[in-house]
């Protein structure tokens, strides 16, 4: 049986690169590359951070019902193709999704076994300053992200575990032990 762990985390609490740790540790898992309609970004890569489509193929997959989840985050789609959890459960693998708020709801309404998993930056300042270290965005884009951020974080309570994540070496210990115990629950 196919275990499924949604992964979700403010931007810039660190979420990216504990399931990168997550998935070098154990190569057995499956990562869930989700479909979006931003644009690549930095080191991305097609394939490998996300399959980029338009907006009009992106709506075209909802109206025929081919995510599991689907969102709508800061004017760009992002959504789990059903595709992935048919292919993990057929090659005999459990399955990692790094999925927003709203993805997570949905996804766990389909599968109420999914593991969850949120993960929190250790305070409001040290999420801030990773925002800004990334340089990635503009800073009235960071302070939206910040505002984002604690609409997201109320929803905590909703996850059956969260982390902190405020060393990185722990943090990859703690999510890479919640994965282990949780299969041979």
């Amino acid at each position: 049986m196919t275990t499924v762990f949604i992964i979700s985390a403010p931007s810039g609490s660190g979420k990216s690169t504990l399931v990168k740790s997550l998935l070098a540790q154990m190569p057995d898992l499956e990562f869930s590359v989700s479909f979006t309609t931003r644009a690549l970004r930095g080191e991305e890569r097609e394939g490998e951070s996300y399959h980029y489509i338009s907006r009009e193929e992106f709506e075209e997959r909802i109206a025929r019902d081919e995510f599991l989840e689907h969102a709508c985050v800061f004017g760009n789609y992002y959504g789990t193709h059903v595709s992935v959890l048919e292919q993990a459960r057929a090659a005999g693998r459990d399955l990692v999704l790094d999925i927003d708020v709203q993805g997570a709801r949905q996804l766990k309404r389909k599968i109420p076994d999914a593991v969850t998993i949120f993960i929190l930056a250790p305070s409001r300042e040290s999420l801030e300053e990773r925002l800004r270290l990334r340089g990635e965005d503009a800073p009235e884009v960071i302070e939206r992200r910040l505002r984002a951020a604690a609409d997201e974080i109320r929803n905590y309570q909703q996850y059956d575990y969260v982390l902190i994540n405020d060393e990185l070496e722990e943090s990859e210990r703690t999510l890479a032990a919640i994965v282990r115990a949780e299969r041979v629950r």
